[in-house]
């Protein structure tokens, strides 16, 4: 691979990760009410407190949430949160929660 193919690669891959986190931010927006500003908080005071959890563990919370196979008490409130987030979007604030702490 050529010299500049190589350093437009990795500033397309530096830039899309900034992209990332931003959103993941930005969506994370809205989980604050109930998770707090850090993701500190049992929502409603009734689910795991999410802060420290991987970003793997947050993509399978929330795809499971989305297609009914996950969740105890909040399954049904979750579902429609998360119902609107596209995989990326998913992808996006599971990488900002594990940022969190």
């Amino acid at each position: 691979m050529k010299t500049i193919q190589k350093v437009l690669l990795a500033l397309a891959v530096v830039g899309s990760m900034s992209v990332v986190s931003a959103d993941g931010a930005g969506t994370f927006k809205k989980c604050t009410a109930c998770h707090g500003a850090k993701a500190e908080k049992k929502a409603l005071g009734k689910s795991a407190i999410i802060q420290g959890w991987k970003a793997d563990k947050v993509v399978t919370a929330l795809k499971g949430y989305k297609d009914g196979t996950y969740g105890g008490a909040m399954k049904g409130v979750m579902k429609g949160q998360v119902l609107h987030l596209s995989d990326a979007d998913i992808e996006a604030v599971a990488a900002y929660i594990e940022t969190l702490k």
